[in-house]
């Protein structure tokens, strides 16, 4: 009976993080048919809602100890619809739709290089040869990032109303250049193990608070100005990366654990 109950419980605690990916994809979904609509407002809303079902997923299944091979490839599908292939539309229902052809090329590259980026993070789960350190980086920038720069030219136009940022060149270059960070070997800073001490918690709660309320009263600055300090962060990055390379060379022990989460 004892052992029916953990089994029965710990099927539920494998359900938890799937459903939460899978709320992902839908907010993912809802954004396309919002552009369909040209509320573009509410597109952005819902690709931020995947975001976060998409960030909550992983811990959640990490705090449960229910990580599965399952979760993490249905994780990487919600990914790439939701980050790959979602943002890639609105863009061209915004503005690249004027050039035609080419705009919807634009459409294909983006989401052709955030496949191959999430195919590339997949073969990296089993690789057991990195050194530890490799855990706080990423290679390239991640999905959900991608997707937030890919929209910044939308989200800046809510916010500011200028003519040009929805120019299909500007919207084109914004696009291209984002395809290649995705896929691109350039470090970025995984935030996913960051540690909060005990005496900075309180301090840290205030800042989201802070945070949450700016979000909520003036969404698009705020959103927009997050995307542009993240973009600052890649130099950083970069050159955090080429100091831990040169002091724990390849050949560092490695981590024994194997993390599921995506990006």
């Amino acid at each position: 009976m004892i052992r029916r109950h953990r089994l029965r419980d710990h099927s539920i605690n494998r359900l938890i993080p799937n459903m939460l990916t899978l709320c992902a994809l839908f907010a993912g979904l809802t954004s396309i048919r919002f552009a369909l609509l040209e509320r573009w407002d509410y597109a952005v809303i819902a690709i931020l809602i995947s975001a976060v079902f998409d960030a909550l997923d992983g811990r959640i299944a990490r705090l449960l100890d229910s990580a599965s091979k399952f979760g993490a490839e249905l994780d990487s599908l919600s990914d790439f619809v939701s980050f790959g292939v979602a943002p890639a539309v609105i863009m061209f229902l915004w503005s690249t739709q004027e050039v035609k052809g080419v705009g919807w090329a634009l459409v294909l590259a983006f989401s052709a290089c955030m496949a191959l980026r999430l195919a590339r993070f997949n073969t990296k789960l089993d690789n057991a040869d990195l050194p530890a350190w490799h855990s706080r980086f990423f290679t390239g920038v991640p999905a959900p990032a991608a997707a937030g720069l890919v929209l910044m030219p939308l989200i800046a136009w809510l916010e500011f109303g200028f003519t040009f940022l929805r120019s299909p060149a500007f919207v084109g270059l914004v696009i291209i250049g984002v395809a290649g960070l995705a896929v691109s070997r350039l470090p970025t800073f995984s935030f996913k193990r960051v540690r909060i001490s005990q005496r900075l918690v309180l301090p840290t709660m205030t800042a989201v608070a802070i945070y949450a309320s700016l979000l909520v009263s003036l969404p698009w600055a705020t959103l927009f100005f997050t995307l542009l300090a993240y973009i600052c962060t890649i130099p950083v990055a970069y050159q955090t990366h080429h100091r831990l390379q040169a002091q724990r060379p390849a050949n560092a022990p490695v981590e024994n654990s194997v993390d599921m989460d995506h990006d």
